[in-house]
């Protein structure tokens, strides 16, 4: 999963959800140089992520993308993922996606001191953008795979990709939403997080 189902994962707590949304830069047993509730983040993201990967639904949307992308298949299938969940918001939390991620750069800003080097590089440019609310719209998604393009080693295949999620939208939603289903009640029942407004 990508920034926003992170955010959303990680329930009401600051501490987890800025554990949690720096995750990807803390290595190996460097979690342990954080507080608790930090701590509990990082390693909630980890369980996400490996849950996640090993999961046959996502591994099923990611097969449309095998094709060109090969092993970056998944970090297609984490951003479609996070289109759909910005997508379909109102389905998932009673708060409106805008006033949710104005509460996350909030928590992000307050916490800045903890975040790593790489993470207060980019935390201004993705509050000025709101680009976390912009992955609901396809542009929006195209923008975010092209960032992705310049600043990691994701292949050039933007166009092909937008192409593949139009032609299996509705499968890909499909998927999407039956495997968010059980990802929640795995982090809501084996990780003991609370979602005040998870899906029934």
């Amino acid at each position: 999963m990508n920034f926003l189902a992170h955010l959303y994962l990680s329930g009401e707590s600051e501490k987890i959800m800025v554990g949690n949304f720096m995750a990807d830069y803390i290595k190996g047993r460097k979690f342990e140089n954080y507080k608790d509730g930090i701590q509990k983040g990082i390693l909630l993201h980890r369980s996400i992520d490996s849950y996640t990967d090993t999961h046959p639904l996502v591994s099923q949307s990611g097969q449309y993308f095998k094709g060109a992308y090969q092993k970056y298949s998944a970090v297609i299938t984490d951003l479609i993922y996070d289109h759909f969940l910005a997508k379909n918001w109102d389905m998932y939390h009673k708060q409106p996606l805008p006033r949710f991620v104005s509460r996350c750069h909030e928590v992000l800003v307050k916490n800045y001191l903890e975040l790593p080097k790489q993470v207060k590089l980019f935390l201004p440019f993705l509050i000025q953008s709101r680009r976390l609310e912009t992955y609901a719209e396809i542009e929006g998604l195209r923008k975010a795979l092209n960032i992705m393009v310049r600043h990691t080693s994701l292949p050039d295949k933007t166009d092909f990709a937008i192409e593949i999620l139009l032609e299996n939208y509705t499968a890909l939603e499909s998927e999407f939403h039956s495997f968010m289903r059980e990802l929640i009640a795995y982090v809501v029942n084996e990780k003991g997080i609370e979602l005040k407004y998870r899906v029934e």
